[in-house]
């Protein structure tokens, strides 16, 4: 261990003496250098400027907008100004975007046409109904 320290000590010794004093005169500039640069390299307010290539975005905004009976409508607004309003959409139509979309979209949009479904097989049913009473009705007036 004490040549592991006589050597480290040598090096020291020789990195000490190899190392020339600054002249006092070269310590002038090197300190009005240093007083002049920050004034240069001034970093400017607010955030630094972005090197990301900036992408053009477009705005859209389609609204569909269903009843439980239904009827389908659509609005298209394009940033602030309003393209289409009140666009009457066929009800398939509408399940095969919600498809093409997304699974959840169209498992929630299936559900609302699937309401209106069996809302409008009701209807159907109680309008038979009154159809055949109409009928018998009309067949007794006959006789």
């Amino acid at each position: 261990m004490s040549d592991t320290l006589t050597e480290v000590q040598a090096v020291e010794e020789t990195v000490v003496e190899e190392t020339p004093a600054p002249a006092p005169e070269a310590a002038k500039p090197v300190e009005a250098a240093k007083a002049e640069a920050p004034k240069a390299e001034k970093p400017k307010a607010g955030r630094p400027k972005s090197t990301a290539k900036k992408t053009r975005t477009v705005e859209l905004t389609l609204t569909v907008t269903g009843t439980a009976e239904g009827e389908w409508q659509a609005d298209l607004v394009h940033g602030t100004q309003r393209v289409v309003s009140g666009l009457v959409i066929p009800a398939i139509a509408v399940a095969k975007a919600a498809k093409e979309l997304h699974a959840d979209i169209a498992e929630g949009i299936e559900t609302v046409l699937e309401a209106a479904r069996d809302q409008h097989r009701t209807r159907m049913e109680e309008l038979e109904a009154e159809l055949a009473r109409v009928k018998a009705q009309l067949a007794e007036l006959s006789e």
